[in-house]
């Protein structure tokens, strides 16, 4: 099977290995992005709507302030020393205009600010669509991927892009519609001065197409060492016990160093650039106010120009280069959201490699029949045959156990049969019906399955048990309990059921883990049952406790057992011996050791070094049945 290439969890080589997108890729990704706007339209439009009247109103009040001083006459001093003469009325009634169109901004600006909602539900929308396409993916990608990169695409990322839509749309359509009522407006005052004062924007225009050229690559390089310190972090932190039982902390906090230097260079880029283009910015603003002032003044020598028009000038050029600096951090913004929209859609379009047919289906009852025909597997396509035209029925009802040395294709067995892969070759049947036709969520609602490790949640041993069936009753709940043995030691703890277990269920032994994962498989009542070496993990005493819990949940199921030690197989329907992925034997146990071939070797390893340990142990379990916490 072909592994799909992601850009979810690639390392970069060097600072020029980031390649840009082109601008057709960044329409497609803008276009992606809309799709999540467009289900919260209506208040998107009325956002738009409250931006355009609050930006034209704001963008006028200097346009009155002009008429307010040149034609009541406040700008017009007499050249003789004598008083100005100003019109009153008339600087009553600009102000008025003035104070209207204030009173409108301030009112629209609320409404901007109240129907900005839009915003955070399509950020919510698209963490949601992320986490589900995730949760669609086969095992193969989370083997591909670091967790510590896969939860940065659902944090950082989309908080990058959260920032985007939040705050960018509107700042970049305001600000592009106030930078075009500035112009108009200076065009109609005075174009001569307009022309002037315009002179400094090719210059503006060369600085920003260098900053965006070498800020791109800044930002996408910095997105990347953000999921590689993400990853470090999601890795080290889980496995701290083995970085503390090894006291390899100081080796860890450097390693930790080493990714946070190649992160902390990428994003010092990127503030080198904005600490040359922003001030740049601000030097072009005060060379664009002393030209309003130098040669405006020229013009009002000549009667070329008002001192309204001047005074105009100057306010709209303090105002013409603020959305400039916006529009530029708005670009900042807008690389590192694009930069994160880029990760994101390459997780969006990788396609999940177990998908359900066109014509899925469930079946009415599942008797438990499975079927193996001439079954080849390999994991890449140019990898090694993991298992080796495997061919064999299981009836209804029947325990079969999987044994054999570690790698020969015990667990990839399962994995088969859960669907977590297809086969490369070959056919995997429930009742007659290839597993690549039927619902993978029902296909696994009727199997329990317990893994080696028993993986428990966060939450009360209540929360675990019932995590398959979160409406099950109390006395359902109890009853698996009791069913494998669990419910001596969960009354022995603090709170009983509702006691916390912990993160990954940190506050029980491993075998109380696993108790309850069998529990919260016999909760279901599922008709087959998976045990991939579910006790392997736990000791020989712990393991024998364990075997009334198993005998119970394989009762009236068909069962696969995978199993490293032998003790927990020996009442098994059928042994299938499995080496270097074929399956080399099967029978019952003491037809197996009768043989004398491979099992019988396994077993007598397997017994000699446990005899003496089981036996003892026994004999204490006989002399006090009641299990220990």
């Amino acid at each position: 099977m072909a592994a799909p290439t992601t850009p979810v969890d690639r390392d970069v080589a060097s600072s020029n290995a980031v390649a840009m997108p082109t601008q057709r890729e960044n329409r497609r990704r803008l276009r992606y992005l809309a799709s999540f706007v467009v289900p919260h339209r209506a208040e998107f439009i009325r956002n738009v709507t409250a931006a355009v009247v609050t930006t034209v109103c704001a963008s006028a009040i200097p346009f009155v302030f002009r008429h307010a001083l040149d034609r009541s006459g406040i700008g017009k001093a007499d050249t003789g020393g004598g008083p100005i003469d100003v019109d009153l009325a008339v600087v009553r009634f600009w102000v008025g205009v003035a104070l209207a169109l204030s009173l409108v901004d301030f009112v629209f600006e609320r409404l901007a600010l109240r129907w900005s909602v839009w915003s955070v539900r399509v950020v919510n929308d698209l963490r949601t669509e992320l986490y589900s396409h995730i949760q669609k993916q086969g095992l193969d990608f989370f083997s591909r991927n670091r967790t510590g990169v896969v939860i940065s695409r659902l944090t950082n990322d989309v908080e990058a892009l959260a920032q985007l839509v939040n705050e960018g749309v509107f700042m970049l359509f305001v600000n592009v519609l106030q930078l075009v009522l500035i112009e108009a407006f200076l065009f109609a005052i005075n174009w001569r001065l307009a022309l002037a004062v315009n002179v400094i924007f090719p210059i503006m225009i060369i600085g920003t197409i260098a900053f965006r050229y070498y800020s791109s690559r800044a930002y996408r390089r910095t997105r990347e060492r953000m999921a590689f310190v993400t990853a470090f972090l999601a890795e080290s932190l889980g496995g701290m016990r083995v970085v503390q039982a090894f006291a390899a902390e100081e080796r860890a906090g450097a390693e930790f160093e080493r990714t946070n230097v190649h992160y902390r260079k990428a994003n010092m880029e990127t503030i080198w650039l904005s600490a040359a283009y922003f001030p740049g910015v601000e030097l072009l603003a005060s060379i664009g106010t002393a030209i309003v002032l130098w040669y405006g003044g020229f013009l009002a020598q000549t009667n070329l120009i008002e001192v309204g028009a001047i005074f105009a000038f100057l306010l709209y050029l303090e105002n013409f280069f603020d959305p400039i600096q916006q529009l530029s951090q708005f670009y900042g913004s807008f690389l590192a959201a694009m930069a994160a929209l880029d990760k994101i859609m390459g997780v969006m379009e990788t396609e999940p490699t177990i998908q359900d047919a066109a014509d899925v289906t469930t079946l009415d009852g599942v008797r438990g029949a499975v079927r193996f025909d001439h079954v080849t597997f390999r994991y890449d396509d140019d990898g090694p045959e993991v298992l080796r035209d495997v061919d064999i029925d299981v009836r209804q009802g029947e325990t079969i156990a999987l044994v054999g040395h570690t790698g020969a294709g015990k667990s990839t067995f399962v994995k088969l049969l859960t669907r977590f892969y297809d086969p490369t070759s070959g056919t995997v049947a429930l009742d007659g019906v290839d597993l690549r036709q039927l619902d993978q969520r029902w296909l696994r609602r009727s199997m329990g399955i317990v893994p080696q490790e028993g993986f428990l949640f966060s939450g009360t041993v209540r929360d675990n048990i019932s995590y398959g069936d979160p409406t099950a009753s109390e006395e359902r709940i109890f009853a698996a309990a009791r069913a494998v043995g669990a419910d001596h030691f969960i009354g022995e703890l603090e709170h009983g059921y509702d006691t916390d277990v912990g993160e990954r269920g940190s506050r029980l032994s491993a075998g109380q883990r696993q108790l309850v994962a069998f529990a919260r498989a016999m909760l279901v009542d599922p008709p087959i049952l998976v045990l991939d070496e579910a006790t392997s993990s736990v000791d020989i005493e712990t393991e024998l406790r364990l075997a009334a819990g198993l005998e119970a949940l394989v009762a009236g199921r068909t069962a696969f057992i995978v199993a490293h030690r032998l003790g927990t197989i020996r009442g098994a329907d059928r042994i299938l011996v499995v080496d270097d992925g074929r399956i080399v034997e099967q029978g019952t146990h003491d037809q197996l050791v009768a043989i004398g071939g491979f099992y019988a070797g396994l077993y007598g390893t397997w017994s000699g070094d446990a005899t003496a340990d089981e036996g003892t142990v026994e004999a204490r379990l006989a002399a006090d049945p009641a299990p220990t916490a």
